[in-house]
């Protein structure tokens, strides 16, 4: 991501906030795995799509102005025997010449020039609830009383800043777009290696270790827990064991993206352990594709977020009614949401930065519409449990197919399309 993409964005940023206001984002603490081990640390989004700068200790400061606005950061100087233990550190100086940073400090010296300056603006826009600590320092800052009052003091007030960057976040740029791409094109990769070496008495955690080996290829990392469900397991939707073994005669369900760069991917795929789908796995399979094309086919600028749902609850309810899973008539079902028995979650969410990324989905109440530069999943699924009433060749049957769609005028840009979901085409991977 080139440091223009970065700059643009803190002018756009700037340019909508109110004026005598300043703008703070802490960077993302560090966090214990266990006891004093660290997981690998992974910058706030949000710091990071204003900055491109990754290192933990820091604060983003913005001010707009007249020209360009002012952009502060506070970070950690550099210290050559902790850059011994933990890697190079940029430092302010280096800060300064290598992100385009107006003014940089020591992140010791915070509690001296940052409360100087907020006390001489009215507006704080700043999003609580990420780092307690910083919270409370800066709610201290906000109510602390100077004993010489100035004519430019205000009655300073923190403003929400999560509704205007969250919605410039959802908007992606072409470069934005290549990133995706470029994090979509070794998840495929991945899955298409899953798909080609799976056999029956395999284990589930056999199949994730392919995503680990194509994901550390290129230096990219889970975007999500994997899922990787076999059976009775796919039917499970937040399934992360990854332990079982992979039997003769199921599905196994392969929920798996990458984020590289900080992007990320979202693709789920369900194929035969054994290579050949049973009939009764085909029925339930042929209705989640279809739900999903047709969904894909409502992302399109103008419509509705929710009209993509609203096409795949009416497909879905339908081939289940088809097969005598539910009973009734169909406008009934769908307005008593008899389908959620086995489709019990929406079908699709926003994705970029974040796998779940930010984006209201409303507004005003009301479903917002699709514009270009969106990205959403479109995942419906089937998973249908081993109760009494469901018919044996059914039961512990689990279906989801999904993939990544970019809102292009009233064409849908599928990009994760060269992943085979064709049943024919899988079982010819499959066997080749």
């Amino acid at each position: 991501m080139h440091e223009s993409e970065f700059k643009n964005r803190r002018q756009q940023i700037m340019r909508m906030i109110e004026d005598h206001s300043l703008l703070i984002i802490p960077s993302a603490p560090p966090k214990n795995r266990s006891r004093d081990i660290e997981y690998r640390y992974r910058q706030d989004s949000d710091f990071f799509y204003l900055t491109g700068f990754d290192e933990p200790n820091s604060i983003l400061v913005l001010i707009p102005g007249r020209s360009e606005g002012e952009f502060i950061l506070f970070c950690q100087e550099r210290d050559r025997l902790r850059e011994q233990w933990d890697g190079k550190r940029y430092g302010p100086e280096g800060a300064m010449n290598d992100f385009q940073v107006d003014d940089a400090y020591p992140i010791d010296d915070i509690d001296e020039i940052l409360p100087a300056l907020i006390q001489t603006k009215k507006y704080i826009y700043y999003s609580m609830h990420r780092d307690r600590e910083f919270d409370n320092k800066l709610n201290s800052w906000v109510n602390e009383k100077s004993d010489k009052p100035k004519r430019n003091q205000y009655q300073q007030e923190i403003i929400s800043l999560d509704h205007l960057l969250h919605d410039m976040r959802l908007f992606k740029s072409k470069t934005e777009i290549t990133a995706m791409k470029n994090a979509v094109k070794i998840a495929v990769v991945a899955h298409e290696n899953a798909i080609k070496k799976v056999h029956p008495k395999m284990f589930e955690y056999e199949l994730e270790a392919e995503f680990i080996y194509e994901f550390t290829r290129y230096n990219a990392e889970h975007a999500y827990n994997p899922i990787v469900g076999g059976g009775e397991n796919a039917c499970i939707l937040h399934y992360v064991s990854n332990n079982a073994e992979l039997k003769d005669g199921d599905l196994v369900l392969i929920d798996a993206g990458c984020e590289l760069k900080y992007y990320a991917s979202d693709i789920t795929r369900t194929f035969p352990v054994n290579g050949r789908f049973s009939r009764a796995q085909l029925d339930i399979y042929n209705i989640v594709l279809e739900a999903q094309l047709s969904a894909i086919s409502k992302v399109k600028k103008g419509n509705h977020f929710n009209d993509p749902h609203n096409e795949a609850v009416k497909i879905i309810t339908q081939g289940l009614l088809n097969l005598g899973l539910l009973q009734g008539k169909i406008s009934r079902l769908i307005e008593n949401e008899a389908y959620r028995r086995f489709f019990m979650h929406r079908t699709g969410h926003w994705i970029g930065m974040d796998v779940h990324d930010v984006g209201d989905y409303k507004v005003d109440e009301e479903w917002r519409l699709l514009e270009n530069g969106m990205v959403t999943t479109i995942e419906p699924g089937i998973y249908i449990g081993n109760e009494k009433d469901i018919p044996k060749r059914y039961r512990n049957i689990g279906v989801r197919i999904e993939d990544m769609v970019l809102v292009k005028d009233s064409t849908p840009e599928v990009l994760s399309q060269s992943l085979v979901k064709d049943p024919a085409a899988i079982e010819l991977m499959m066997g080749s």
